[in-house]
């Protein structure tokens, strides 16, 4: 009996594709490869389509346990992939060296589109966030006193307004009304606050450095390790008359000017008040223990039973005291 063509040719055709699976499950890493992207020829090795992205569909073609078949070659033995070249480039030099570097003229949305294809999943992360940023350039930006006023005028008197973390740098806010406001972390460097009403406000670990204070008030403040280098605080109102103190533990004050602030009362523990003039200040019952008061001018200054336990008064100025300092106070 005759044997049937078509098996013959079936059986032609299985050792073709045994010994094509076979070379597909035994790439070496140091072998070089030819893909041929949308036409565009690219030679590379196993290593770089399988080192960088193990898991991404190049890597399952080439690997050498991979469960993909590579695709079919052309007549120069590339391996054929149906993908656009222009975008694809990108993709396989982030493979070669892990910086991602797309001329200007490439659109980095068909980079993007191409990486999601190809399973590059760290790529697509960084696309997405370059992406983001591109679409909101201003989101750096420091808000002005526009969207401030905006912001205070849309919150209901019941809910907690948060500037935390918030980009103000340079925002001229004077006279305005920040009563119970978050600003933990914000940049509020060189920001006018003058005559502001600051009254039990969180001021942790913000960034006051320059910013202008004068005749602010700061009643009951929480301003734990802020940073209000060079401020100018001179007038400004600590004292809550309910007896709770303003905390600002561990804040920096350096070259600040406090000149004729009440401040009676205040916390500033192991504060640092280098070269800051704080002439004639109200410093009643005030805690100054530990803190550097070096070349600070307290002349005029009232600091009757205020603490100042282990306080660094090296140089200070302490001339025309309306008090006497005591032994008492532990001063060193």
């Amino acid at each position: 009996m005759d044997n049937d063509p078509r098996e013959s040719a079936s059986s032609k055709d299985e050792p073709a594709k045994e010994e094509e699976l076979a070379v597909a499950t035994n790439f070496a890493p140091n072998r070089w490869v030819k893909l041929n992207v949308g036409g565009q020829i690219y030679a590379t090795t196993i290593d770089t389509l399988v080192g960088r992205e193990p898991d991404s569909m190049l890597a399952r073609m080439f690997m050498q346990d991979g469960n993909m078949v590579p695709s079919e070659r052309d007549e120069q033995g590339a391996y054929l992939i149906d993908r656009s070249p222009r975008y694809f480039e990108p993709i396989i030099n982030y493979l070669r060296h892990g910086q991602f570097v797309c001329d200007s003229n490439v659109s980095m949305l068909g980079v993007l589109e191409e990486a999601r294809f190809f399973g590059i999943y760290s790529l697509v992360t960084h696309l997405e966030e370059r992406l983001a940023q591109q679409e909101d350039p201003q989101s750096d930006q420091p808000l002005t006193r526009m969207d401030v006023i905006k912001a205070i005028i849309q919150t209901s008197v019941i809910t907690e307004l948060r500037f935390q973390g918030v980009n103000l740098s340079g925002a001229d806010l004077r006279k305005l009304d920040f009563r119970n406001i978050n600003f933990k972390y914000a940049n509020m460097s060189h920001c006018n606050l003058s005559h502001t009403n600051l009254n039990y406000c969180c001021l942790e670990r913000a960034d006051l450095q320059f910013a202008n204070l004068e005749c602010a008030q700061l009643v009951s403040v929480r301003g734990l390790c802020a940073n209000m280098e060079g401020a100018n605080l001179r007038g400004c109102n600590f004292e809550d008359p309910t007896g709770v103190r303003t905390n600002l533990e561990g804040v920096n004050l350096k070259g600040a000017c406090l000149e004729s602030s009440n401040m009676a009362g205040v916390n500033l523990r192991v504060a640092n008040l280098k070269n800051a003039n704080m002439k004639n200040c109200n410093l009643r019952a005030a805690v100054l223990a530990g803190a550097d008061l070096e070349r600070c001018n307290l002349s005029g200054s009232d600091l009757q039973e205020a603490n100042l336990r282990g306080a660094n008064l090296k140089d200070a100025e302490l001339t025309l005291m309306v008090t006497p300092l005591h032994m008492s106070q532990a001063i060193r």
